[in-house]
Parts: C-alpha cells; sequence; structure tokens
C-alpha cells in the first residue's frame, strides 16, 4: 500500500482527472484537491471517494492549503484557458498572477514538498514559481514537453510498426510553437532512427517511409485538434502526470523530458524549458544532455529565447 501524500491544486478537468488517474495508479495513501470553487473540489472527490472500495486503499479529500500540509507532492492545475480575443501575454500575465498568489500560501504548508507545474504557459509558470517561492530548484519541475515527447514516440511508433516503449525520441524546448524534435538522438532499440529499417530483418516488414515533416505537424495540431473536437485536452497530461509522480516517489531515477532552470547548458541561462531530467524521490537529480547537432542546439536556444522574451514582458 501507498504511503505518500500528493496535493492537487486546481479541480478543474485537468485536476481532477490527475486525481482520477493517481487513485486508479495506487500511487498515494491520500490526496487533497484545493480549488477557489470549493463545492466542485468537494464534487470531485466525493465521485472518485465511492469508487476506492475497489481500488487500492486511499483517502481523498477536498480541503484548504492547511491541508495539504505533509504532502510529499504538490501538482499545480490552476489557471485560466484562453478567451477569445485574449493575447497570448495577456493569458500569461493572468496565470503568473495566479501562480503568485498561490506560492506563499501553499509553501508555508508543504516547504519540503517537490512541486509539479501543469498549467499553461508551463515554462513561465515553472520559471516564476521557481523564482519566487523559495523552494528549493531541484524541487520544482514543469511537465514540459513530456506530453508532447509521449504523442512523438506513439506516431514514431504507428510508422514503424514497434512497441512505443522501445523508440526512444524526445520534443525539447519550449511547450509551446518553438519546440523541436532533435532527430539526431532519436532511437528504436539502440539503432540511430535514420538508419532503423536498413537492420530491420523480419518478415511482412512494409511500412511507409519517416515522413519526418508530417510527424512534427502530428506533435504541434494533436493539442488543437483534441481541443476542437471535445472542448479540452486532460486524459493524456493526467497520465501524464502521475508517471511524473510515480517517477518522483520511485528511486530509479528516472530520465523524462521535463521543464526545468537552465544554468548554462548549451549555451542558455535563467529560463526554464525541456530537457531530458533525471527524476527521484529528491526531485530532480540532474539533466542529461545528448549530443544535439549545431542546428539542433541553435533551435534549443531559439526556444530559450523565445521564452526570454515573454518573462522580459510580464511582472513578476
Amino acid at each position: 500500500m501507498a504511503s505518500n501524500k500528493i496535493t492537487i491544486i486546481g479541480a478543474g478537468s485537468v485536476g481532477a482527472t490527475v486525481a482520477y488517474t493517481l487513485t486508479l495508479r495506487g500511487l498515494a495513501a491520500e490526496i487533497v484537491l484545493i480549488d477557489v470553487n470549493e463545492n466542485k473540489a468537494l464534487g470531485e472527490a466525493m465521485d472518485i471517494r465511492q469508487g476506492t472500495p475497489l481500488c487500492a486503499p486511499i483517502s481523498i479529500y477536498a480541503g484548504d492549503y492547511q491541508a495539504a500540509a505533509g504532502s510529499d507532492i504538490v501538482v499545480i492545475t490552476s489557471g485560466i484557458a484562453r478567451k477569445p480575443g485574449q493575447t497570448r501575454l495577456e493569458l500569461c500575465q493572468t496565470n503568473v498572477n495566479i501562480i503568485k498568489q498561490i506560492a506563499p500560501e501553499i509553501t508555508k504548508y508543504a516547504p519540503d514538498a517537490i512541486y509539479v507545474l501543469v498549467s499553461n504557459p508551463v515554462d513561465i509558470l515553472t520559471y516564476v514559481f521557481s523564482k519566487i517561492s523559495g523552494v528549493p530548484e531541484s524541487h520544482v519541475l514543469g511537465t514540459g514537453t513530456l506530453l508532447d515527447t509521449a504523442r512523438l514516440r506513439s506516431r514514431i511508433s504507428e510508422y514503424m510498426c514497434v512497441n512505443q516503449r522501445n523508440v526512444h525520441a524526445y520534443v525539447l524546448g519550449e511547450h509551446g510553437d518553438s519546440s523541436f524534435i532533435p532527430w539526431s538522438i532519436a532511437q528504436i532499440s539502440q539503432i540511430n532512427i535514420s538508419d532503423y529499417r536498413k537492420h530491420l530483418n523480419f518478415q511482412d516488414a512494409a511500412m511507409p517511409e519517416l515522413d519526418y515533416q508530417e510527424i512534427e505537424n502530428y506533435i504541434r495540431t494533436s493539442g488543437g485538434k483534441i481541443i476542437q473536437r471535445k472542448g479540452a485536452t486532460f486524459y493524456a497530461i493526467a497520465i501524464s502526470v502521475a508517471y511524473v509522480c510515480e517517477a518522483i516517489l520511485d528511486t530509479s531515477n528516472t530520465v523524462l523530458a521535463l521543464s526545468t532552470v537552465m544554468h548554462g547548458e548549451y549555451g542558455i541561462d535563467d529560463v526554464a524549458l525541456s530537457v531530458p531530467c533525471i527524476i527521484g524521490p529528491t526531485g530532480v537529480r540532474g539533466k542529461v544532455l545528448p549530443p544535439m547537432t549545431e542546428e539542433e542546439v541553435g533551435k534549443l536556444q531559439h526556444s530559450a529565447k523565445v521564452l526570454k522574451d515573454v518573462i522580459r514582458q510580464i511582472e513578476i
């Protein structure tokens, strides 16, 4: 039985689905839901709790910031979606202001927790939280391009007719328009993806050629298509958050593409974006810095510049 406590701030579609996913996976003994809409948090907790006799033992309830005391992990999903006519920068400042309100309240009661930022723009909010919270930087991370990376691996596996877990490839940089795929380090079962077909040796191995541009377009447009079709995205990001929580609670030191503050890696400093990070019980143990091409490093640096341009225009 798990003995961990996880607090989720924000009981909207993402936060509630994170709580539901954590419950199904038995990753916590205690889950606290906090939301400015107390009735929403109460309803979501009650709905999930009534199914727990059929799951691993767990206590899930709604509470205030004080109820977060003793949390091992705090997941922050609070924020608003962009409204018609609202610029990305206006949305960014609004959600930064929400983080600025949350940070002192939650850290007062859970100073030792590891904080997982989910709200968008996740890289900006991860940077802001790192700067204002007083929490050790190793205890602050954003989901970043983890979901983008999952989408990438899913798409490649479809092309190559291979289990997704045998695909090792990343989307790096901003969780947004300036993200990129470093194809030079993409592998399938330790074989570079560009060489995979010629090393394939089994019957009936008909498969289409990799269409790199189609794959990149798929990654960039997936979220928008889901929102257009059903109004919001929350299942895949909830699975991603649960995976991050499992990596934190585990002792195996898992490598994930997550958003953390950079300190000179690839010539990038004082901004949060995604590169492969080693995650464990103490939070961010370190970064893995794959040897990318000069062009790919340039794309990562461009992503950093895009984010820094936004940071310069907001009030922290």
